[in-house]
């Protein structure tokens, strides 16, 4: 298993968030959509550039800034059986 940034991932590609690096505000709002350690996640995809990162929670799609995508870690599962 390894770690990465939200951002990081490749389209499909989920996992399990590990840890939130930010302040109270963004982990406020953060849980607000679901999204805490502990929570699976998958990436969807990414907009062009810098733009919004669509995820998968529970059966949720939302859509957060590159930004927060990048103070997310994930610990990405192996698709290898």
């Amino acid at each position: 298993m390894q770690i990465k940034n939200l951002k990081d991932l490749k389209s499909g590609e989920g996992g399990k968030i590990t840890q939130i690096d930010g302040g109270r505000g963004m982990l406020n709002r953060l849980a607000a959509l679901d999204i805490r350690p502990g929570q699976r996640i998958t990436k969807l995809n990414s907009g062009f550039m810098r733009g919004p990162v669509t995820i998968e929670v529970d059966r949720t799609q939302i859509a957060i800034g590159f930004g927060m995508a990048a103070r997310i870690l994930v610990e990405v599962e192996d698709s290898a059986p």
